[in-house]
């Protein structure tokens, strides 16, 4: 039985139930179960189970009739302008990062202090903290990545990341969404890579650990 954790629970509800008819569970013009038979085997409420069925009827894959039930009436949803837009700008926002984050993680590696270095630890431990909303996760990671920048003491290097913060933060937020996370404990050591780079006072390991989180971020989405 799946079970759906990350918010928002009706778009990953959607999710789940389109991939369920792209592999023929239900055919062209087949009738769903009802919320009571589909709500626990998502894991979710009676009216999250209404909201997706709502999304993908407005995506035409669906189409819910009063007193009959819900059928199948395409076996696939193309990408949303809404959707494809988003993934581009997500695209922008990380190549941006890529030139502010990696050379400002070569420039903390040289010129971290002891009180940098505890910051980073700190606020890399706070990543793993359970139970968050995809906001609450994505604030958690701006203070690491910030941190980072700091420890490159070039004030023109930090103005230009907090200045870009709230477009980072939006973007996150959507990359998130879009494409959950498929592994957070490999995603938290590809961020402990280069906070331990940078505290080994390795500028060309930082550059590389920097480049290849950024890297792995934007290949999903191109």
């Amino acid at each position: 039985m799946a079970r759906l954790t990350r918010v928002p629970l009706a778009d990953q509800a959607a999710e789940h139930l389109l991939t369920r008819i792209r592999a023929g569970e239900w055919v062209l013009g087949a009738r769903l179960p009802g919320e009571t038979t589909l709500a626990p085997q998502l894991g979710v409420g009676r009216s999250t189970v209404r909201e997706a069925i709502r999304q993908l009827a407005g995506r035409g894959v669906l189409d819910a009739r009063h007193g009959s039930g819900v059928y199948v009436t395409a076996l696939d949803a193309p990408d949303e302008w809404g959707q494809v837009l988003r993934r581009a700008d997500i695209v922008t926002v990380i190549e941006a990062r890529t030139a502010i984050e990696v050379e400002a993680a070569a420039l903390a590696a040289t010129r971290r202090s002891p009180a940098d270095l505890r910051a980073m630890r700190g606020a890399l431990a706070t990543r793993t903290v359970p139970g968050r909303s995809v906001e609450e996760h994505v604030d958690a990671d701006m203070v690491l990545h910030r941190a980072i920048v700091a420890a490159a003491h070039n004030e023109v290097l930090l103005e230009l990341f907090d200045g870009f913060v709230p477009r980072v933060r939006r973007a996150m937020v959507d990359m998130l969404r879009l494409r959950p996370e498929p592994d957070e404990s490999a995603d938290q050591d590809a961020h402990a890579a280069v906070v331990d780079e940078i505290a080994d006072r390795h500028p060309d390991g930082a550059v590389r650990a920097s480049r290849a989180h950024l890297d792995a971020l934007r290949a999903g989405f191109v």
